[in-house]
């Protein structure tokens, strides 16, 4: 990212309570702690519109997740988005491209994970039920399997950290790129937020948006109808 990124572009859907975002792999959404580095905020004013202020952010995606992300663009937004994720009205589909492939072809994982801190940091693992430790629902099926990777749909019913990377790795092939749960160091995290479904206006069917993989994807991957993607 430089002072000419237009994030404007990046926007595949807009109306007076919401805006959705394709958001670019490799930066986080919000200032770290330190608040050292870019961050996708830092261009919230270019998508004011036809509004004074800026959006803001209705949930986060991870600084190496790309794909579909939501700005509420007022207070009502805000709040009509936070109910929705907190009564889980929100139906959010990722893809992921994974080393191997899990032996079966489609299934749930249903567990608990608990944050582990390191002198390097933290990370997330999963473990039993205990004080500290969250439960985390992910269901998840194959679209297409290649010789040394396995392309995988995934439906997580809760939210939390870097869950879906957890599950993965759980299942026995981590996602390609992924330098905590895997074993990679210089190649892109293919983690994608391809989807999110809501029932934003009450009376209106279900607002589906849809986020096109990133440029770095191969581009034989197939949709879930077997169309590819180009």
């Amino acid at each position: 990212m430089n002072a000419n990124f237009d994030i404007t572009k990046t926007v595949i859907y807009r109306d007076n309570l919401i805006i959705a975002l394709n958001k670019p792999a490799g930066i986080p959404v919000h200032p770290g702690p330190r608040r050292e580095g870019e961050s996708l905020e830092d261009y919230f004013d270019q998508l004011c519109f036809d509004y004074h202020h800026p959006p803001h952010l209705a949930h986060r995606l991870d600084r190496d997740t790309s794909g579909c992300l939501i700005l509420g663009r007022n207070k009502k937004g805000l709040r009509k988005m936070g109910h929705l994720f907190e009564t889980r009205q929100v139906k959010k589909t990722y893809w992921a491209i994974v080393h191997g492939g899990p032996k079966d072809d489609e299934g749930t994982i249903d567990g608990w994970l608990e944050k582990i801190k390191t002198s390097k940091g933290w990370y997330m693992k999963t473990c039993g039920e205990k004080d500290g430790a969250q439960n985390a629902v992910t269901a998840w099926k194959v679209l297409e399997r290649h010789e040394n990777t396995t392309w995988l749909e995934l439906y997580p019913q809760t939210g939390r950290t870097h869950q879906i990377r957890v599950h993965c790795q759980s299942l026995g092939c981590p996602i390609v790129g992924d330098w905590v749960y895997g074993n990679e160091q210089d190649t892109p995290l293919l983690l994608h937020a391809r989807s999110i479904e809501m029932p934003l206006h009450h009376d209106e069917p279900a607002l589906r948006v849809e986020a096109e993989v990133p440029e770095n994807w191969p581009k034989n991957v197939p949709s879930p109808s077997g169309r590819g993607l180009g």
